[in-house]
């Protein structure tokens, strides 16, 4: 049997787009199952999964839906629907990827019902809105969405664009038969324990070690960029089950949460282990510095800047775009009590480092001697984070991960 791969968009008025993509997968040899998610009139189209099947999903009713005025409140109800469906028929094996294509209000809709999928389900959105940077970002956000650019307005088929639907439905197709995916991910195919690593520019010889060490007792290491992103990216699969284990060398995007840096890393960042149970090793590396950049911002008056007098601060500045505030001993002692309150919380083994002091910076490179001192900042006197963790048990990460020995 072929594999079938969803094709998601509103068939009321896209559905000459949608067909043209429908029938180059087919040409292709798989099979394609539509799914209608269109807010206005029946299409002229019919899809395998109608509108009317999606808002049911949501409780809703499709005539209310059209009849309603409130946009936001009706497109919530059908990515509801439609990502309710789309997670049952993937769990019942009915699709094995999913395709989109659209404008601005499309493509916010369906890569929201994209990311009900697991990790390693083929996704792809065909979108007019892909190179806008202020909504790029928040479309895909932490799930691995890929995305083509259709350069032409999706609105009326055209020898340009059916040229990009064409290399769509290649690229779709050839991802799903591709023979990875989520099964292939799962816990119970893994061979090795798998542990996250978080790491940016600062660890680099620190998180080097640490992975040889792990691979060498025979771990699978996932390393992340802590730059905000990342850092979320590992919570949610860390949730998905997908990690076994975390050596959180840079959690500072909780601190840049807290603080309101760039590299901001959500209000559940170090919380997604504790809850699931699973070993993990914490150091403070990071915390120690804000990311304000660019530097421009400074004299512009940024809220962030006047706020916190980042300017009287010694500043680390790589270049114009990358710019790191020291942060103060006050601002320690609160991301301490952040850090605490949730690894006192972890269901699971938790080591710290952090027990010692927030301002031992030796896991990271630029607080080395032969970085220039104009870089560096003066220690700050202990946060008192020790007198704030209780009841955190150290617990050595491989033999929390089955890899200890006796």
């Amino acid at each position: 049997m072929p594999k079938r791969i969803a094709v998601l968009g509103s068939f009321d008025t896209k559905a000459r787009e949608l067909g043209f993509l429908r029938d180059r997968i087919r040409q292709l040899g798989l099979s394609p199952v539509c799914i209608d998610t269109s807010l206005g009139g029946e299409p002229s189209d019919a899809p395998d999964v109608t509108s009317r099947e999606v808002a049911a999903a949501a409780g809703a009713d499709i005539e209310e839906i059209r009849r309603s005025k409130d946009t936001r409140s009706v497109t919530e109800q059908m990515i509801r629907g439609a990502s309710t469906l789309i997670r049952e028929l993937f769990q019942a094996g009915r699709i094995d990827g999913i395709v989109s294509i659209g404008g601005a209000s499309n493509t916010g809709l369906a890569t929201r019902v994209m990311g009900a999928l697991p990790f390693g389900v083929p996704k792809l959105m065909v979108s007019s809105m892909a190179a806008v940077p202020a909504y790029a970002g928040s479309y895909f956000g932490t799930k691995d969405i890929a995305m083509i650019h259709s350069v032409v307005d999706v609105a009326g088929l055209n020898p340009l664009l059916e040229s990009v639907l064409a290399r769509a439905a290649g690229a779709i197709c050839g991802m799903v038969e591709s023979g990875t995916g989520a099964l292939n991910l799962s816990g119970g195919h893994r061979s090795r324990p798998r542990v996250a690593l978080t790491e940016f520019k600062f660890s680099e010889a620190c998180c080097r070690h640490a992975a040889a060490l792990l691979t060498e007792a025979g771990v699978e290491v996932v390393p992340f960029h802590a730059q905000g992103v990342g850092e979320r990216a590992m919570e949610g699969l860390i949730d998905e089950g997908l990690i076994d284990g975390v050596l959180d060398v840079v959690p500072a995007g909780l601190a840049e949460e807290i603080l309101g840096g760039n590299r901001a890393a959500g209000p559940e960042r170090l919380e997604a282990a504790g809850r699931r149970g699973i070993p993990q090793l914490v150091t403070p590396c990071g915390f120690d510095m804000l990311s304000c950049g660019p530097l421009e911002r400074g004299d512009r008056g940024d809220p962030l800047w006047v706020s916190r007098q980042l300017s009287k601060r010694r500043l680390f500045v790589p270049d114009a775009l990358r710019v790191q505030a020291r942060t103060t001993a006050e601002e320690l002692s609160q991301v301490a009590g952040a850090v605490a309150e949730k690894l006192n919380r972890s269901r699971g083994p938790t080591a710290s480092r952090i027990g010692r002091s927030l301002t031992d910076t030796r896991v990271r490179s630029a607080s080395r001697p032969d970085v220039p001192r104009e870089s560096r900042e003066a220690r700050l006197e202990p946060s008192g984070i020790e007198r704030v963790v209780s009841g955190v048990t150290p617990h050595d990460l491989s033999r929390g991960c089955g890899l200890g020995r006796g």
